[in-house]
């Protein structure tokens, strides 16, 4: 049987104070499970952003999608994870992953490395975070600040639910040997580029990626829950005028290939759940994340498919 759906919004737009929590109120009236915030220098700062929609809302979960291991140190994370866990009642999930706009990188004075460097810090990582987080308490947590209020440990136990994004074999391995969420972006880097230009995957393609991913996950306790990143979502009669302006971005293919994307759901209402509900068929994807622009858009969506 089939998880239940979950739906996340990814907000993307810097904001000033009022305006930040008046969107993250309007993601919770929408019906939004999860407010989600990336990683990325020029965006908002991940904690702190979700501790304010934290102030904002009362129901949705609260999340990094994903944050990118190489700006973090991992005693400094933990801190970090544990804090907003406890200031957000409880109601944080932490996305992981290696970082691909090397440019960011540059900015921040951190080394980038090579695809397997990353993925080994990423490991790291999340062995630390397991090491930190499961013990009772961190390290010199003892110690008292503020006047002797405790430092804050994470609310939620065993742990903080961790989410990892990533295609790529090692970091599919990585994924079923840790994550609770496997995170699929229904994109690759463009090879050899370091800008964070992506290029989408074919159906197939993504067909071969869950595939691996649930071959090294055989003999889980627990399954995953598997969560694919949305690019663009419109609700058009004419689905192949709304799909146009992407064309530039995918030399090489065509509009009826664009339209068979998994990434993107374009076209009459019930003919994007039908879209969704076969792609949980085919793939599993039960935790669908949509990007802000496409907030409202994706609502009468997430509405249609409650329940089913």
């Amino acid at each position: 049987m089939s998880r239940p759906f979950r739906f996340g919004a990814s907000m993307i737009v810097p904001a000033p104070a009022e305006e930040w929590r008046a969107k993250c109120r309007r993601a919770e009236e929408l019906g939004y499970d999860v407010i989600l915030v990336p990683d990325h220098l020029g965006m908002v700062a991940p904690f702190p952003a979700l501790v304010a929609a934290a102030e904002a809302t009362e129901r949705p979960r609260l999340g990094t999608f994903v944050l990118n291991a190489g700006f973090w140190n991992p005693a400094l994370l933990a801190r970090e994870v544990a804090t907003t866990d406890a200031l957000t009642g409880g109601r944080l999930e932490l996305g992981l992953g290696t970082g691909y706009v090397r440019a960011e990188h540059d900015s921040a004075g951190l080394p980038y490395g090579s695809p397997g460097e990353r993925v080994d810090h990423l490991r790291h990582t999340i062995e630390e975070l397991d090491r930190l987080l499961g013990s009772q308490e961190l390290p010199h947590s003892r110690l008292r600040s503020n006047g002797g209020t405790p430092i804050p440990r994470p609310v939620q136990r065993p742990r903080v639910p961790l989410m990892i994004g990533g295609n790529g074999d090692r970091m599919l391995r990585l994924t079923a040997e840790h994550a609770d969420i496997a995170a699929f972006t229904g994109a690759r880097p463009v090879p050899g580029d370091t800008t964070g230009r992506l290029l989408p995957i074919t159906p197939d393609e993504l067909d071969e990626r869950v595939g691996r991913y649930r071959e090294s996950a055989h003999g889980r306790k627990e399954p995953a829950e598997l969560n694919l990143l949305l690019q663009m979502v419109a609700i058009t009669e004419d689905r192949e005028a709304a799909v146009r302006p992407l064309m530039e971005h995918v030399p090489g293919t065509t509009v009826d290939q664009a339209l068979d994307l998994p990434l993107l759901l374009v076209g009459p209402l019930e003919q994007i759940v039908d879209q969704v509900l076969a792609q949980r068929e085919r793939y599993g994807f039960t935790y669908l994340t949509v990007l802000e622009p496409y907030m409202e858009a994706f609502a009468p969506v997430m509405a249609a498919l409650r329940g089913r």
